[in-house]
């Protein structure tokens, strides 16, 4: 990660030290050991190193993604880059949105200093105990800011996203196309969500 970033490590990294620890008291093999297993006997592409590690090896499915992205070069946190992740997700024909991403994100980085930015690939969650927002920029012209509402009633700009259904923590959006467009109904419910996450 680039020094002094405004972003956070995901929730899901903090777990790889759990991970290295148990896999070694489960296995006998440290995950170094376990690469190099993989890269000498194991098929060549993740999906199948993680059936091989699964079937060959009795490896859970956590452990066996796990070791099959490591082996192949990612997943642990080294490789973690979310500022290159934002310049890519915001480049081209999307760099317009780049201005309204910027001010979402502030605005969640002022609720308080418990607010962790984790971007993603294709998205940038909001994180206090659990992603309470999301920004994910749909098309080339629209953002869509989610909000983790569980089964509040949409009202005014709110659209169901059909994710308390699916079970998503990401409830409920509000399309966003112009600066003009964060208003007070916007600030208000990307509130209640972040205090509506210090409840869980």
């Amino acid at each position: 990660m680039r020094k002094n970033s405004v972003y956070s490590v995901p929730p899901g990294y903090a777990m790889e030290e759990a991970y290295l620890a148990h896999l070694k008291e489960r296995t006998n093999r440290t995950l170094e050991e376990w690469i190099r297993i993989v890269k000498k006997s194991g098929p060549a592409a993740e999906k199948e190193r993680m059936a091989w590690l699964k079937s060959e090896h009795g490896f859970t499915t956590n452990y066996a993604m796990w070791v099959a992205k490591r082996a192949g070069g990612g997943g642990g946190v080294e490789n973690y880059d979310p500022d290159g992740m934002v310049e890519a997700m915001f480049s081209g024909k999307k760099a317009g949105l780049r201005p309204i991403y910027d001010h979402l994100l502030g605005l969640a980085l002022g609720l308080g200093k418990d607010v962790k930015v984790c971007p993603a690939k294709t998205i940038v969650p909001f994180y206090r105990h659990h992603v309470f927002a999301q920004v994910k920029p749909s098309t080339n012209t629209r953002i869509d800011f989610g909000f983790a509402l569980k089964d509040r009633k949409p009202t005014g700009k709110l659209i169901s996203t059909g994710g308390l259904e699916k079970g998503d923590r990401i409830t409920h959006r509000i399309p966003i196309s112009i600066l003009s467009e964060i208003d007070k109904e916007v600030k208000n419910w990307l509130t209640v969500s972040y205090e509506m996450d210090a409840q869980d």
